[in-house]
């Protein structure tokens, strides 16, 4: 069976902000969680809802989803085939939603902490990269240069001098939160949150690393290789898998995300694949027919315009177009004729065309001819004096 809508999943229209996808996310979450509802269907629905919030609370995956839909997450697609697979976990951002929803019904005692010292794997990142048009039609290879974080090198991301600076924070003994309690309408509640020691980390750094000051990371100017493929379209991302933020507690790194701006062409106007062009005519070569040289994205070829061309004919050159960006063929190309009236006639161009007019039996603009309306001028010239 089909994937259904992400959005229509949350009960959402597309473009909706991350404050509605999260407020549909939580409402739809306690409905159906196979913990509250037991109704037969209710853990496929949940699965589905996560599923769907997964990708939709991520800026950069709810990018690729509006762009290329479910193609996006299959396997084989350009740039890495998708932001992997569900495998039914969940990220943090799921955690920290479930975590509210517990706490509704369970007063923040119903499920487990994750380990606050498990590897996790870094942010996704993005880069803005500037093409040509040129560029963007036939692949090119781009060296790109910017700054990130990136690990340690001296502490291999630990923040620590060495292994024996590091110790088990006493205060909430390596789980990164600890238990308080509060007073509320209904008595004393017993309550979980962020250890104010180790902020979470589960862990005191004794002797900080003196390369990173104990953050882990250091900020430098890195550059990497991108191979932009034949046919991507402006705004489309190529991933560079693991290329991101780095890593934390030896995770591995995120992933790097290279978005391409394309500009407009001054000669050819893409659409999807196919390329369009204007061929300007004038009156004489559309109505008696001419052979004209006209550019295609490969060079130039000759134009055989037959006579009797009218305004807007449309001249197809197949497979002369933009090569797919998935490998689903090449695109056509199209050339639009366009019959370009000359605004300044010379006295015997406008006698010709005046003759032309009669011949077949056609007036100008005023119903009357050169000659006829020389005449009038005359007379009138003549009667005023």
């Amino acid at each position: 069976m089909a994937k259904r809508d992400y959005y229509e999943v949350l009960g959402l229209s597309k473009g909706a902000s991350a404050q509605e996808i999260k407020k549909a996310y939580r409402k739809l979450s306690k409905q159906y969680h196979p913990d509250i509802n037991k109704e037969p269907g209710a853990d496929e629905k949940f699965k589905e809802i996560t599923e769907a919030y997964e990708i939709l609370s991520d800026d950069n995956k709810k990018a690729q989803y509006d762009q290329f839909g479910h193609a996006a997450f299959e396997q084989g697609n350009y740039g890495g085939g998708g932001f992997g697979g569900f495998g039914g976990g969940f990220s943090g951002a799921d955690f920290d939603d479930l975590g509210d929803i517990f706490s509704s019904f369970f007063g923040g005692g119903g499920r487990g902490r994750r380990n606050p010292n498990a590897p996790r794997q870094g942010e996704d990142l993005l880069h803005r990269l500037n093409i040509s048009f040129e560029e963007s039609v036939f692949g090119v290879k781009k060296a790109v240069k910017f700054r990130k974080d990136v690990t340690c090198e001296k502490c291999n991301g630990s923040g620590a001098k060495d292994a024996s600076s590091t110790t088990t924070c006493t205060t909430c003994h390596g789980s990164g939160s600890e238990t308080f309690v509060q007073q509320s309408i209904f008595g004393q509640v017993q309550s979980q949150r962020t250890c104010s020691r180790c902020n979470g980390t589960g862990k005191i750094i004794k002797d900080k690393c003196a390369h990173c000051f104990g953050k882990g990371y250091n900020n430098k100017e890195v550059e990497y290789e991108v191979d932009i493929p034949a046919g991507i379209e402006n705004g489309q991302r190529v991933r560079l898998s693991g290329k991101g933020g780095p890593g934390v507690n030896g995770g591995p790194a995120g992933d790097l995300f290279i978005e391409v701006i394309v500009p407009e062409d001054k000669y050819f106007h893409r659409d999807g694949d196919d390329i369009y062009t204007e061929l300007e005519l004038s009156p004489a070569q559309a109505a008696l027919g001419t052979k004209i040289d006209v550019r295609t994205l490969n060079g130039e070829i000759e134009l055989n315009v037959p006579a009797g061309t009218q305004y807007g004919r449309k001249f197809k050159l197949a497979g002369k177009g933009v090569k797919n960006v998935r490998g689903y063929g090449v695109g056509d190309h199209y050339i639009i004729a366009i019959i370009k009236i000359p605004k300044d006639l010379s006295q015997r161009e406008r006698e010709l065309y005046e003759e032309l007019a009669k011949i077949r039996g056609e007036k100008s603009s005023e119903g009357e001819g050169f000659f006829e309306k020389a005449k009038r001028k005359i007379n009138k010239a003549l009667d005023d004096l």
